[in-house]
Parts: C-alpha cells; structure tokens; sequence
C-alpha cells in the first residue's frame, strides 16, 4: 500500500511536470508554466522576444505584453542563434527532417537552416538543438495570433518590459550633426520600395555591422539606408515597440531594460546615429502603433537570407 502511495505521488510529480500551465500574469515561472493575456490589447501587430538567459519569451502586441513562457533553448554545442528574425513559414503539423522525424507542433520557421519556434518538453534547462522549445499549448495560442512577417527577437539579456515616454525622434536631428561635414551627409545613400509591401507589421533594425538601417514590412525589405557614427558608441542590442503617439508626443515600449536606461539608450541613439534627413522622415512617417524598432551589433539578416538585399 505505501508502495502504491509512493508511486502515485510520483506519477502526480511527473503528470504536473510533464504538462504546461497556465498562471496569473505577474507570476514567477517555473518549468512549463506561462501566463497568456490577449484581452490586454486585443488587437495590432504582435513582437515576440527571447530570451536565452532567462529561459523565458514575452509576447507583445501592439506593444502590450499579452503573454510570457518558459522556453528551453539550444543546448551546448547547439546554441541558438541570436538576432533579429522573420516568421518564414507556419505549420501545424511538423515533423523533423533532421532529427529522426520529431514532432514539432505548432511550427514556426526562423530560419531555413532548420531553427524554429515549436512546442515540446521543457526540462527547465537549455536542452534543443537549436530550436526554441515552448510549452505545446503555448505553442499553440501563440500560433494562433502570429502571422508570416511576424518579428521574433533572440537575445542574450534580460526582456522585461518598461514603458518609455517622450524617446524623441528614432535618428539624430538635423541640430545634433553639427560635427558633421555637409558634403559627407549628402552621400548618405538611401533605398525606398514601399510598394513591395504596401501593409503589415513593419520593422526598423540598426545594424551595426552592417552600418545600415533596414526597414522591413510584413517581413519583406522596403528599405534601407547607410549611416554614419558621430564619436564613440557601443552598440547595444536593444528593441523598442511604438505605441503610437499622444499629446504629440510620441511613446515606446522598451525591452530589456528599466525606464531609465531606456530613456538614456533612446537619447545616445538620436545623438550619435545619423542617416539621410529624406530617410528618416520617411521611416518615421510611415510607423504605427505596435511597429518595433532595433539596435543590434550583428548583421541585419540571418546568413540565410542574405542573397535579399533591398536594391
């Protein structure tokens, strides 16, 4: 009879591990736990952003969280790489092509080289070989709100959320490039092709190592600018979603970081980034609420979609 006790107690265990659940909002997560809000902002476009260290993901739309999991990523030797992706392709139902036909539920494509969002086990340690593991049922009402074009970020810091107000414009204004010579902000090139995606959730990525700004929307490039830095700065990788403005003032949520330093981030890059004026007030014009915008010091595009350059 004890043993019996001992073998349903362990079973219990093993069932609530096994199984994701859902918790209230303001939650701490443990192992296959996740909170999922959607009537926080019913409707916009959605962010999702990883995060490898915490072992979690947040789900934004139009820059509201709405949704928070435990995630278990790419295990030594199977890192998952970071950066800024596109949802390339949605399936239901796949199977790995890789690995011995593995299911992978509710699959969402990063990248052709085989890195995805999909449901499956979460031991409550990095332990994929390169996917992003989510609780199946997460998995799924995830799938459920997210599109093809939808921005994913991988990052290697915190993601908690902080509102931003008053972040002033996304590049340096006119006033902040006294340092800079006339003729060498002339040659900031620039292309603009708005019509090879005319609606969509739209995203602004600023790539250090490509010293390039490329807008993306509905995950197809629109455009893309060279910039050029005034004095010394050290690229973060950081992301911001537009909330759109009021009182004409334009407010941001940011990922990652405090209000403060967030505030501080927005400001350095205003005063150190600066791309063609005709650029900039295009890209500006044409932002609404849930947009993002990204600092990274990576190259904008995963290698695999590198052969797509905005021309």
């Amino acid at each position: 009879m004890k043993r019996r006790a001992v073998m349903f107690l362990f079973t219990a265990i093993t069932f609530s591990f096994a199984f994701a659940a859902p918790v209230p909002p303001r939650s701490q997560l443990r192992p296959n736990e996740y909170t999922w809000h959607p009537q926080t902002s019913p409707q916009g476009p959605v962010l999702v952003v990883i995060s490898l260290p915490e072992q979690q993901a947040y789900v934004y739309r139009n820059g509201f969280l709405i949704g928070r999991t435990t995630i278990s990523s790419g295990r030594a030797g199977h890192r998952t790489p970071t950066g800024v992706f596109t949802v390339l392709e949605k399936q239901r139902k796949h199977y790995s092509n890789i690995y011995k036909g593995a299911a992978m539920p509710f699959m969402e494509r990063l990248t052709w080289g085989g890195i995805a969002l999909h449901g499956g086990q979460l031991p409550g340690y990095p332990d994929s070989h390169g996917c992003i593991r989510l609780p199946k049922e997460f998995s799924e009402l995830l799938f459920g709100v997210t599109r093809v074009g939808t921005t994913v970020v991988v990052a290697n810091e915190s993601s908690d959320s902080a509102l931003v107000t008053h972040p002033g414009p996304l590049m340096a204004m006119p006033a902040r490039m006294k340092n800079l010579k006339l003729e060498k902000l002339s040659g900031l090139d620039f292309r603009w092709h708005p019509e090879r995606a005319v609606t969509g959730p739209m995203s602004i990525v600023i790539s250090e190592a490509d010293r390039q700004v490329v807008v993306f929307r509905n995950g197809e490039p629109i455009g893309r600018a060279r910039f050029e830095v005034q004095g010394t700065y050290p690229f973060p990788t950081a992301v911001f979603s537009y909330l759109g403005r009021e009182n004409n003032q334009n407010r941001w949520l940011g990922a990652g970081r405090d209000a403060g330093e967030t505030e501080k981030m927005l400001a350095a890059l205003r005063s150190h980034i600066v791309v063609a004026p005709a650029f900039r007030y295009l890209a500006q014009s044409t932002l609404q609420p849930g947009d993002t915008l990204c600092v990274v010091p990576f190259p904008v595009l995963p290698r695999t979609n590198a052969a797509s350059p905005v021309e």
